[in-house]
Order: structure tokens, then sequence, then C-alpha cells
């Protein structure tokens, strides 16, 4: 569940120093503070098998981060999470200090984010939560999964901006270069 935790404007530093209610992760986005709620078993699961699948195809180069990493978007003032992130070559980031103490440090080049979308948060993934990310410069890649019906849109970025690709059973995706199966993402065996 997504439900705006703040009003009005919480300091990024304030935002960082909040202690999420138990079960629950908070996202900041240009001064408003969203609490999320914990995902069901086949949204880890489905979490899971995509950074199986990453970690298997993209090579050394890539580094596979689950929703435990921060994501700073400066450009749309975003401190967040996805479900899954890729940086592929040197990673940056962004660390926020208060008095010498370090309050938070986020990656800021995600070459893909993945979300597995909830019910209750489908609707700010493929809204607002994109439109943060995809000011994100060096992001060329946002990977949707369904976890009520095996259906999987990539929305790419190219010179000419951004494209969608939808995928169901028996579909193939290509992401990051590789070809990756619906049939692979939503199967109960390994990669």
């Amino acid at each position: 569940m997504t439900v705006a935790h703040s009003h009005p404007y919480v300091p990024l530093e304030k935002f960082l120093e909040m202690e999420p209610e138990p079960g629950t992760w908070l996202e900041w986005c240009a001064g408003l503070v969203y609490a999320m709620s914990g995902g069901s078993p086949e949204h880890s699961r489905l979490c899971v098998k995509l950074s199986s699948l990453f970690l298997s195809r993209l090579g050394q180069d890539c580094t596979i981060f689950d929703s435990k990493v921060d994501i700073w978007v400066e450009a749309a003032q975003f401190y967040g999470q996805a479900d899954v992130s890729v940086v592929c070559g040197a990673i940056h980031s962004h660390t926020v200090k208060k008095n010498g103490k370090v309050l938070g440090e986020a990656i800021t080049n995600p070459q893909i984010i993945v979300e597995v979308l909830s019910p209750s948060t489908a609707a700010r993934d493929r809204g607002e939560k994109f439109e943060a990310y995809k000011q994100a410069l060096s992001l060329k890649e946002y990977v949707l999964v369904s976890q009520d019906e095996q259906r999987v849109e990539v929305r790419r970025r190219d010179e000419r901006g951004w494209s969608v690709d939808v995928a169901g059973p028996g579909d193939v995706l290509r992401i990051h270069g590789h070809d990756i199966s619906v049939d692979s993402i939503y199967s109960a065996s390994s990669p």
C-alpha cells in the first residue's frame, strides 16, 4: 500500500532520520514521504527470480541490487527503492551526511530498474515513480512485472525517446541485450 505520509515538506536529511513502521519502508519525492507496505510471497519470489536471471545473463560487469539499496535521482528529487536495480560498470553513489554522520547512501546510475506490480503500487510505479526514474540519464530499461498474470512490460530509452514492449506467456523479451523468456520469469525452477 502506498500512502503519502507527510505534509508539508520534509527535508531529505530529516527523512533519512525517520524510522519506518515495522513491515514498511519509506520513499521521499520532492519533500513528500510515502509509506510503502511489504510485498506478498509471490512478489518476493518474482524479485528473487529476476535477480537470479540477471545474474546468470548480464555478466560480471553488472551489479544486481535488491530493494534494500536506495536510489537517488537528483533531477527528480527522488530518494527511494526499486524491487531490483542493475548498474553495469562503475557504481556512482550519493551520500547524505549531517554533522559528519552518514544518514544514507544511494546509487545514482542504475541502467535497469524493475518493479514488481502490486494492486496498491501499480499506479504509482507506472506514473510518479517512472516519471522520477526516467530523469536518471543512466536509465535504459524500466521493467514492470505483474504478479497477477504472466505479463511483463519493458519501457526502453533510445535516442528517439521511450518505447514500450509488452510480453506474455511464450514470449521472449530483450533486456540489456539478452533474451529472457517470460516463462522463465514465472517458472518455479532455477534459471
